[in-house]
């Protein structure tokens, strides 16, 4: 059975909601006015070497999250910056209540320099040094009385109405199909719409994914300099790939892609693009970095879902649609990922994994605004406490876009 809702288009391209909408979540208020649907405390390893006894630390503390990953040393320059301030924007995301800092001592992104950028949100930090506190396990063991002194504090939270306003929300689509731009990404693109609408927050990504449609975002740009910038992102994605003797342009979609119907580039990218939905575009901001603006924002990454994904939630989203063909089980450790299936036959296949599906658009059951109108609602659901499947999964998939060599 399907619940149809009705969607109008008001004066001036606004979108009108029916009474049956709601526009209110219910969210914790933080220290630096911003708001999370979650209340996690984030054990941040900043070395690939800290990163087994961060595990260790989740796995004795309810309550913690944290990640797997390769990166915190032998990094320089602009390479260095992107992935410190990845590592700031994870532990100032506003689902995340507090955080454990954890460093093994001697790498190059200090421990204590990330965590006083982190502290400056208001929201507790501590710092633990596997070197300075003599091993493995007693760093593990101080981090996990530090973190069970956050996870008590943070169980006491009650969560307050907040308005949309308050929301960012990230947009990706991954392992997309011939059905992805005709179902879920326009149906996205709708929710992106009705958030700038509402004063929230949508951000699009995928630069590579947005290449051979990049005239059509550089046209709903807000001034010449933004539209100046997209064609600048994109140029500096393609020369990146000709320094590696490749033309992006010249190449065809992934496997499963071409399998999904996908013939090129830029059929992918047209698709890509309409998660975008219809409004201003307000600005272009680098990887991991906050919006400055309300309304849609493209945020500089690559096409991988996990560095996508990662460069989004430092960046302050707190919820993420993802949208997808071929169906993937990616999710997140600090935001819950939506996932929206674009055909019907892949959400019955990979139900464990797929939230939503937008197939029925394909099969003429709803339109675009009634799965877009379902979509959003879902948001405002996942906002006051609703676990994805991903969550339940635990699918904490964690990756930072490198954009320099390893010294």
């Amino acid at each position: 059975m399907y619940t149809f809702i009705i969607w109008k288009e008001k004066g001036e391209g606004e979108i009108e909601l029916p009474d049956s909408a709601r526009n209110e979540f219910w969210g914790f208020r933080r220290a630096d006015g911003r708001v999370g649907v979650r209340n996690h405390v984030l054990i941040l390893p900043t070395i690939t070497c800290a990163t087994q006894a961060a595990h260790q630390i989740t796995q004795l503390v309810q309550g913690t999250v944290t990640f797997i990953h390769q990166h915190g040393c032998a990094q320089v320059g602009t390479d260095y910056e992107q992935t410190f301030r990845t590592y700031v924007g994870l532990g100032s995301n506003p689902n995340v209540y507090g955080v454990v800092v954890l460093g093994l001592g001697c790498e190059t992104h200090q421990a204590r320099n990330v965590a006083v950028e982190i502290a400056k949100t208001g929201k507790p930090v501590e710092v633990v040094s596997i070197q300075d506190h003599g091993g493995t396990l007693t760093a593990i063991a101080e981090g996990a009385k530090a973190a069970v002194r956050m996870v008590q504090d943070a169980s006491v939270l009650k969560r307050e109405p907040c308005g949309v306003e308050e929301l960012i929300v990230g947009t990706e689509c991954g392992g997309s199909d011939a059905c992805s731009g005709l179902s879920a990404n326009p149906a996205v693109g709708f929710v992106s719409d009705l958030l700038a609408d509402r004063g929230g927050t949508a951000i699009l990504a995928e630069t590579t994914e947005l290449i051979g449609a990049e005239h059509l975002l550089a046209a709903r740009a807000v001034n010449e300099q933004i539209a100046k910038r997209v064609y600048e992102v994109i140029e500096a994605m393609e020369n990146r790939s000709i320094a590696m003797g490749v033309d992006i342009r010249t190449g065809n979609p992934s496997p499963g892609n071409i399998e999904g119907g996908l013939s090129s580039l830029e059929e992918k990218s047209l698709g890509a693009a309409a998660k975008a939905g219809s409004r201003p575009l307000q600005e272009v901001i680098r990887y991991a970095d906050q919006p400055s603006k309300k309304g849609l924002v493209w945020m500089d990454t690559p096409g991988h879902d996990i560095e996508q994904l990662t460069g989004m939630v430092a960046g302050g989203a707190q919820v993420v649609l993802f949208t997808s063909g071929r169906g993937t089980p990616t999710g997140s450790p600090i935001a819950p990922v939506i996932k929206i299936a674009t055909n019907s036959a892949m959400f019955e296949k990979m139900n464990d994994n797929m939230d939503l599906n937008a197939g029925t658009i394909i099969e003429g059951k709803e339109s675009i605004e009634s799965v877009g109108g379902r979509i959003y609602q879902e948001v405002l659901r996942v906002a006051d406490g609703k676990l994805t499947k991903a969550e339940i999964l635990k699918q904490h998939d964690f990756g930072i876009w490198r954009i320099g060599p390893t010294f």
